[in-house]
Order: C-alpha cells, then sequence, then structure tokens
C-alpha cells in the first residue's frame, strides 16, 4: 500500500507505526463517535449520514430513499457497486433496516438531550422520548440509559459538593479576614485608649484633691465652682450685697426672683456623679465622637503632645455636653397682653441688643415690643411691660439689632418692607420697599456698620445700605429665599437658605456664582446661623438640623430629636450649644458636637388662667423663636400662642 492513509466510505482510518488501523472520530448528524462505534449497516453510503428511509436494490445494497432515487435518475446505476438499476421501480423498502435506524436515532436524541445543560426544550425532548413507546427498546439498551444517567448524576453530585465547598472556603476565608481585621483595629484602640487613660490619669494626679479646696473653704477663702465661677463664702441668713453697676449673672443660681442663694459649697462628687449619669446615658455616642476624634491621629508607634489635641478636644466635648441637664425658668412674657384678643398671636423672631441688656419681640401682632431684661427677670409677678412699642403696618417676620448702635433695629415684613428703627423712641429711620413679595428675613452686618441683607419669596436678597435710599445690589436665587445671615467675622460673606433644600454661601466680591453650595436637606431651608467664621447650622422643614463646614461640601453632622415639619420654629447658638423650636410646642438644646438632643422643656398648654386645658394630642402650638443672650447660659424663647419664656440652662 504506498500511503499510510486509507479512506473507506462513511469512515477514517489512519494506519499507525505499528501497522494498527486506529479510527479517526467523525461527526455524523451532529453526533462525535468512531467507525467501530456505529454500525455501517446503517449509514447511508451515499449521505454517510444515518439511512433515512431505508431502500434497498436488487443486488442488495441499502441507501436513504432520496439518495438511491437520485443516483437512480442520474447513472441508473447501484451507486455501491455500479448494478444497473433502470427505474425507481426496481427498488424496495428495507424494513429491518428502518427497525433497527428508529433505534438507532432515538438512542442518538436521548443521548444528545441529556448532554445540552441547562436547556428547557432538550429536557423537555428528552421526558418526551422517555415516554414514547419503548417496546422496541431492548434490555441492554435500558441499561446503557441507566448507566448514562447514573454517570451524569455522580457528576452533577460531585460538582454540587464542589460548588458548596468553594463557597463555604470563599465564605470562611473572607469571615476570617474580617476578624483579623477586627482584632487589629480593636487591638490599635485598645492601645489608644490606654495611651489616653494613662495620660489622664497622670493630668488628674496634677490636680489638687477636692480636701484642698474644703480646706480653703473654711479659712473664708473664695473658690471656683466646677464651671470655672468664683462663689464668696455667705453665711447662714446672709445675702451677698449688691455690687457697684450692672453686671453679668456669675452663676446659674443668681438669675431671677425667688432663687435660693449659695450657702455650703456643694461637694464635687455630686456634681461629678450627676454629670457620669449623663455621660452614660449617651454612652455609644461618646464611644463614635471618642473614636471620629482620635483613631484617625493615632499610629502604632505612639503619639506625641501635638496629636494628643485631639483627646483634649474630646475632653472638652465631654465636659460641655454634661454641663447642663435642664432648663429653669426665669420669667414669662405674655407678647399679646390683650387676653381677649387671641388672633395671630405668634411671637415670629426675638433679638438682644448688642449688649444683652434689652431684648426685642416681633410676630403676627404687627407690634414690636422692647423689654428691658434686668427688669423682667427682677419682677416678682410675671406681669411685664415693654419700655418701647412700635406698630407695623404688616405682620412682622424678623427682627435684627445693629452691633453697633445701640438703638438701631431692623425688621422685615409680610408685605416685603424693610424697616430700620430707633428703638427706644419708636421712630422709622428708613424704609426699604424693594421686595415684591413676603420678607423672611433681615440681618446687620456684624463688621459693616450699615450695611443690611435682606431675604424675600421673590428669590432675591437685597443688601442695603443706611446711607443709600435703594438697594445697593441683589443675589438672584432660584427659589423662595426663607434667611440669610452675614458671616460674623466677614464684611463680605453670608449664607441663605432657600426653598430648593440647600444652603448657600456667597462672597459679595464675586456675586455670579456661590464659594459653595450645600446639599443635604430634604426640604426647604428655613434658618441659617453661624456657629463660628466657619461653622453654619442650618435649620429646615425635614425636621433635621445640619452643621456644615464652609470650607467642605459635606454635612458635617446632623442633629434630630425636634419636630419641624411646616413652621418656622426658630434657631439660635452661643458657638456651642443650639436651641431650636419644635412643632410639640417645645424648646430643643443640643450640643454642636453630638447628634442627639441635651435635653428639652415643654411650654405650658394655657396662656391665661381662665383658659381651658387643652389635650395634649390636640395642640397645634410650636415654639415659634428662639434667641441666645449673648456670653450666658439664658435663652430666650416665644411660641405660637405668644408666650415668652427667659430660661436658663442648669
Amino acid at each position: 500500500m504506498a500511503s499510510n492513509e486509507t479512506r473507506l466510505e462513511g469512515t477514517s482510518t489512519r494506519v499507525n507505526g505499528r501497522g494498527v488501523k486506529r479510527a479517526n472520530p467523525i461527526v455524523l448528524n451532529g453526533l462525535e463517535g468512531t467507525s467501530e462505534e456505529k454500525n455501517s449497516d446503517y449509514l447511508c453510503p451515499v449521505c454517510l449520514d444515518l439511512i433515512s428511509e431505508a431502500h434497498m436494490t436488487k443486488c442488495g445494497h441499502t441507501f436513504c430513499h432520496k439518495c438511491l432515487v437520485n443516483s437512480i435518475e442520474s447513472n441508473k446505476r447501484c451507486p455501491k457497486c455500479s448494478f444497473t438499476v433502470e427505474s425507481v421501480d426496481h427498488i424496495f423498502p428495507n424494513h429491518t433496516v428502518n427497525q433497527q435506524v428508529l433505534k438507532q436515532r432515538r438512542m442518538a436524541d436521548l443521548h444528545a438531550a441529556f448532554t445540552k445543560k441547562n436547556n428547557v426544550a432538550a429536557l423537555s425532548e428528552l421526558r418526551n422520548n422517555l415516554s414514547f413507546e419503548t417496546s422496541s427498546l431492548g434490555l441492554s439498551d435500558i441499561t446503557h440509559i441507566i448507566n448514562i444517567l447514573q454517570e451524569k448524576k455522580e457528576q452533577l453530585e460531585a460538582a454540587s459538593m464542589q460548588n458548596k465547598f468553594l463557597l463555604m472556603k470563599d465564605f470562611l476565608s473572607t469571615l476570617r479576614k474580617q476578624k483579623e481585621e477586627q482584632i487589629a483595629s480593636v487591638s490599635r484602640e485598645l492601645k489608644l485608649i490606654s495611651h489616653d487613660l494613662t495620660n489622664v490619669e497622670d493630668n488628674l494626679d496634677t490636680v489638687s484633691p477636692y480636701k484642698s479646696l474644703t480646706s480653703t473653704l473654711s479659712q473664708g477663702g473664695s473658690v471656683a465652682n466646677s464651671s470655672g465661677i468664683f462663689l464668696s463664702e455667705v453665711t447662714d441668713g446672709e445675702s451677698p450685697g449688691p455690687s457697684n453697676g450692672p453686671q453679668e449673672p456669675q452663676s446659674p443660681t443668681d438669675e431671677g426672683f425667688n432663687v435660693p442663694l449659695f450657702t455650703q459649697a456643694c461637694p464635687e462628687s455630686s456634681t461629678v456623679n450627676t454629670k457620669r449619669k449623663r455621660m452614660h446615658l449617651h454612652f455609644d455616642e461618646l464611644v463614635d465622637r471618642y473614636f471620629s476624634m482620635r483613631v484617625p491621629g493615632f499610629s502604632d508607634s505612639g503619639m506625641d503632645e501635638e496629636e494628643d489635641h485631639g483627646l483634649n478636644h474630646f475632653g472638652e466635648c465631654i465636659s460641655k455636653f454634661t454641663q447642663y441637664s435642664s432648663m429653669r425658668p426665669l420669667a414669662t412674657i405674655n407678647y399679646n397682653c390683650d387676653m381677649f384678643n387671641q388672633s395671630s398671636n405668634i411671637a415670629s423672631s426675638i433679638e438682644f441688643d448688642k449688649d444683652s441688656e434689652y431684648f426685642a419681640v416681633a410676630g403676627l401682632t404687627k407690634k414690636i415690643r422692647i423689654f428691658d431684661y434686668g427688669t423682667v427677670i427682677r419682677d416678682t409677678v410675671d406681669l411685664h411691660y415693654p419700655c418701647a412699642e412700635m406698630i407695623c403696618p404688616s405682620k412682622i417676620s424678623c427682627v435684627s439689632w445693629s452691633n453697633y448702635m445701640k438703638n438701631f433695629l431692623a425688621s422685615s415684613d409680610y408685605d416685603g418692607t424693610v424697616t430700620v428703627w430707633d428703638a427706644f423712641t419708636a421712630q422709622r429711620l428708613h424704609v426699604f420697599q424693594e421686595h415684591e413679595k413676603r420678607c423672611w428675613n433681615v440681618d446687620f452686618n456684624k463688621m459693616d456698620t450699615k450695611l443690611i441683607a435682606s431675604g424675600s419669596d421673590d428669590h432675591k436678597v437685597k443688601l442695603w445700605s443706611l446711607d443709600i435710599e435703594r438697594s445697593i445690589t441683589s443675589l438672584e436665587a432660584k427659589a423662595n429665599v426663607c434667611c440669610v445671615q452675614f458671616n460674623p467675622s466677614s464684611r463680605y460673606h453670608l449664607a441663605f437658605g432657600s426653598a430648593d433644600h440647600c444652603v448657600h454661601y456667597y462672597d459679595l466680591r464675586n456675586m455670579k456664582e456661590e464659594v459653595r453650595v450645600f446639599k443635604g436637606h430634604r426640604k426647604a431651608v428655613s434658618y441659617v446661623k453661624f456657629v463660628s467664621s466657619e461653622d453654619i447650622v442650618s435649620a429646615s422643614t425635614d425636621s433635621l438640623l445640619k452643621l456644615w463646614n464652609v470650607n467642605k461640601s459635606h454635612c458635617v453632622r446632623s442633629l434630630q430629636g425636634h419636630i419641624n415639619e411646616k413652621n418656622f420654629v426658630g434657631l439660635a447658638t452661643d458657638g456651642e450649644y443650639v436651641a431650636c423650636g419644635s412643632e410639640n410646642n417645645s424648646l430643643y438644646v443640643y450640643y454642636k458636637g453630638m447628634s442627639k438632643k441635651l435635653f428639652s422643656l415643654k411650654f405650658d398648654q394655657k396662656k391665661w388662667v381662665l383658659d381651658q386645658e387643652q389635650k395634649e394630642e390636640e395642640s397645634t402650638e410650636f415654639v415659634s423663636a428662639v434667641c441666645w443672650r449673648r456670653g450666658s447660659n439664658i435663652i430666650a424663647a416665644g411660641n405660637s400662642k405668644g408666650i415668652i419664656k427667659i430660661l436658663q440652662m442648669v
């Protein structure tokens, strides 16, 4: 034989080096196998496929009916042996081969349907084949089918077990990694806590024990209380004499009428125990605050004195957070003294003057009333008369005192008018009428004595000067402007909140675009106040207060606890604490470093003795105005009934 390779009809073989013929794989009708695996009697010599409609010639060869007819019509011969076949009338059906071919096709279809994974049509075909008449299947055929299914079952079970163990391995590896990271984090935190604890204990040892304070007191000296305020020794039955000239309140116990004075020093331990209880009530939040201040600056190599600043900062935070626990009323004022006219009593704005000696109350009664703070808290009855009163043609939304001229007071009203008053003569000094809609807020610049800003529903913030009759310029907003305030340390920077849910911060030297836009509230921003020259607190009708830093776009902290969904409830800050009203007729106080409230005080439901007691769930009253007395722990707050309370944090 000249070649190592010979070809047969319907199969392919190759002679290897040892002279042994090995069958090459062939693919017939999508089925892969070898010539030994398929009986050549079932293959058509013409199309090399399983015979379809088997017909045979007189010479005994069998072909597909279609292949045989085409060959006879073209050659008049048998395709296998060239035997003469004159016409198709000389061919006959081969029923035996047809039966065998049918069995082979069923087996092939069964195998093909089984090997197609995740194929719904194939599975359906498999079920149909199994449910088909199986009388033609022999025992060996069924055994073969069972073996195939058993083998496939074992493969699937093995694959399933493999997937299970792979998933378990991945899960456990990830879990172990997380726990190792947690152990490393906890170890790092423990190291930090131990470092800080040692630092605190060392500092504690340097502080004089309480017994030295008591011995000093027993010798007639003066000692400072926990707030750093000096208290003179007071003997039983004796009260301290008056000092020369007006003075700021010196301690939480010397404000208001009928207030008991110190007769002996309170044990420091009782104060610490009270603060400790307050600390443990908010322990989880303090833990978060501690790590947020300390972990970013801590390294495994330890910390130096500069890095210990975070510990001191946290110490200030926990001290101020626990300094006060409640509010004590010092005096109560009725903004509307007419008990028979109870309409439009809402006190919309309360403001102290630059020296905190007088405060103004304004609201929907169209009146601005000026009260002497010293007189109010010294009166022994809650019947207080204003020392001055101004009547406006429209409901008043806001008042603001000048930081330089004691008698200058600005007001904004529902007609869009901004008025500057002489608060002690009740005379109008300037009237600005350019706003087209209701003006919600007005503010004096703290650095420029003559500059005023106002915000209105006409989407504008207008700037005014006391030397010019018309507005200097305007900032165009995209929505109603609800509040505006100047940066207390800058002549050129101001912030305003609007109905677009944002706080906008501008530099007046470049009014074409904002310096910063603070986004985070879900509803209109009703108030903005500067906590410091770089920090802003905003209030919104989404019942949230948010702290912002002018150098960052994201919210520093959210304060929540009060209810505010539709009304202006007032907002004030002294630089450390934030007070705001609530629609459950309560005043809430927060510390700026913590998210939860410090405490709250609920206003009385009854304004006059003759008023009927109103159920709490039926009440629609809300605290509508809040103001902080500068440099003290005194808050003035008013509600929608016109009740004004002077409160002291204790």
